[in-house]
């Protein structure tokens, strides 16, 4: 069988890899960084132990599904600890709401906001589950290569109820109007990385995978699913080479003959690229041989940064569970500052990750391990500055919400936004999460995982099908190794049919 590299080992390239392998490629990884995972590596420092990236563990049947294509199941790798609370959302000092893990516990939270609401809730969730198995069984593991892929009985039977056309925001809207409740329903789009109103309402479906499927945590970090993957490629014959940066494509023709890692050639026969996609076509390509130009980039409406702190407390923290979501400030202008008027924004919205309230390994005894986010607009200039004046916001906020004193109790800090995503990924606009899942950015209109100019490249990952997040990064491995090999089968000579 003719060898495949993958550029990157993060979810997609780990997935692709382990596919290929398995299909009797010869496969070799290439990382730049020192260690698998990609944006969901992990930093140890002072007995802390920090989930760089992904923190949220949904749609458990992916994983599963994956898996099971090599015999294993999760449990063979990682014990899931499903939290409940799912997570907690701060409206205001004294407004706060827990959600619960099971339904019956979800119906009483909402009908006590909003008279009501239970029964509309269990319908838009019975719609939600029609959208997530129509999605997920029929529209997230295709290539997105040709319209006749969407030409599918049940898509075109279910077609209106699937929503594409309608917004989520407007979806969520017919059935709650409570503000609150309005926000719970709409923080899922958050990993959609699009404002609601800018969402179709298909992606309902987060609401289903969030409330229904429920929100799960591997014991010992998020990093145990990235040690996970990489076991099973290394078990199908996967070789890794880190600290092997990609910094040139050579092409004779129409087809990439060797990669230069580290400024050395490599040969290469069939090339998979996991890494940043605008990164590779724009710098590695020449420009004859690019699908996309710059100006095509420059018009992609990208998902969210992120500014991150990574933060070791010596004390432990009350108030405060796994997950904890700060809504205090206004959804409106926050999304307005990241979307439609790109700049840092005046007053954030909050995540707050303390995976130490679940899981003892990651900090050391008496301590607690804190992860805080702000999403912010791709592109935006990052400096100390300013990363210091948002960690004195976000002290003073967290201290005032929970009624704690926190910063003086910081033993361990590190930061981390737009000019690491660049330098350590090669990240567009230093975006975290990829390209908004936008109408015009769904399935078949986001940036293609071929390009007929290179016939032995293929592209997989958050800047193609089927989108951001953990769970479509792993598809898109198991995409893109389908794909390729499919396409290797009906090859004449050196030319791919496509």
């Amino acid at each position: 069988m003719p060898s495949v590299s993958v550029i990157g080992a993060g979810f997609s390239g780990l997935s692709a890899a382990a596919c290929l392998a398995k299909a009797g490629y010869d496969v070799t990884v290439f990382e730049k960084l020192d260690q698998p995972g990609g944006r969901a590596r992990q930093h140890k420092e002072n007995g802390f132990v920090f989930d760089m990236g992904p923190s949220w563990y949904w749609m458990p049947d992916v994983f599963e599904t994956f898996f099971q294509q090599f015999g294993k199941k999760p449990s063979d790798f990682y014990h899931l600890q499903r939290l409940d609370p799912s997570y907690r959302i701060f409206f205001s000092e004294s407004d706060i709401i827990d959600v619960p893990a099971d339904i019956e516990g979800l119906c009483r939270v909402f009908e006590q906001r909003e008279p009501g609401s239970a029964k509309r809730l269990k319908e838009y969730l019975a719609d939600a589950e029609y959208k997530y198995r129509v999605g997920i069984d029929k529209l997230v593991y295709k290539p997105g290569i040709a319209v006749s892929e969407l030409l599918d009985v049940d898509i075109a039977r279910g077609f209106l109820k699937l929503d594409l056309l309608t917004s989520l925001a407007k979806s969520i809207r017919k059935k709650f109007k409570d503000p609150c409740l309005v926000q719970m329903m709409e923080f899922p789009a958050l990993f959609l990385g699009a404002t609601a109103a800018d969402t179709p309402a298909l992606y309902g479906l987060m609401n289903y995978a969030d409330m229904c499927l429920g929100t799960w945590y591997p014991m010992g970090g998020f990093y145990r699913v990235v040690e996970a993957m990489f076991q099973i490629a290394r078990d199908q014959g996967v070789k890794f080479k880190f600290n092997s940066e990609i910094t040139g494509l050579e092409l004779v023709h129409d087809r990439i003959v060797a990669m230069d890692i580290n400024r050395r050639p490599v040969d290469a026969h069939y090339v998979v690229a996991s890494g940043d996609y605008h990164h590779i076509e724009q710098h590695l390509l020449p420009v004859t041989a690019r699908k996309y130009s710059e100006k095509y980039w420059m018009n992609r409406t990208m998902a969210p940064s992120a500014l991150i702190f990574y933060l070791g407390i010596n004390k432990r923290l009350k108030n405060l569970i796994h997950h904890n979501l700060f809504f205090d400030k206004s959804f409106e202008k926050h999304s307005a500052d990241i979307y439609k008027n790109p700049k840092w924004p005046a007053d954030p919205l909050l995540y707050v990750c303390c995976p130490s309230k679940t899981d003892s390994t990651v900090a050391p005894e008496g301590c607690e391990n804190l992860f805080i986010l702000i999403p912010v607009a791709s592109g935006l200039t990052d400096s100390e500055d300013t990363r210091e004046i948002y960690f004195t916001q976000v002290m003073h906020r967290l201290e005032t919400m929970t009624g704690q004193s926190i910063r003086d109790h910081v033993i361990f800090k590190k930061s981390y936004a737009h000019r690491d995503f660049i330098q350590d990924y090669h990240a567009f606009k230093g975006n975290a999460y990829g390209l908004a899942n936008t109408l015009s950015q769904t399935a078949n209109l986001k940036p293609s995982i071929i390009n007929k100019k290179v016939t032995n490249l293929f592209y997989t990952g958050q800047l193609t099908v089927p989108g951001p997040g953990v769970p479509p990064a792993i598809i898109s491995g198991q995409v893109v190794a389908k794909t390729l090999a499919a396409f290797d089968r009906k090859k004449e000579g050196n030319k791919i049919k496509w």
